[in-house]
């Protein structure tokens, strides 16, 4: 089963959130309804699809989602966006183990 890791923004609380599925579409709507959603992200409804990464393994999306976790930089979630080739090198370095 392939996943995607996420990137959502919320213009609400001016914030980020990280993570990975192997729905997409299910978690968006999860993350952005305020009757089910009862996690951190309700505060932020409605989230927006910001940046998307699909047809992953589970493994690598997981990596992918730890490693940008990690970086805690606004300025690197937008250069990742802005600049593919960025994040096709940040795939490459995930998938060798560094």
């Amino acid at each position: 089963m392939k996943h995607t890791t996420y990137i959502l923004y919320s213009p609400a609380i001016d914030r980020y959130y990280i993570g990975y599925t192997s729905s997409f579409s299910d978690r968006l709507s999860f993350h952005n309804d305020g009757a089910r959603n009862k996690i951190w992200t309700k505060r932020g409804i409605p989230w927006e699809v910001y940046l998307t990464v699909e047809g992953l393994e589970k493994s690598m999306a997981r990596k992918l989602e730890l490693h940008l976790k990690k970086m805690k930089s606004r300025n690197y979630l937008k250069e990742l966006k802005q600049n593919p080739k960025k994040l096709e090198e940040l795939l490459l370095k995930l998938s060798s183990g560094f």
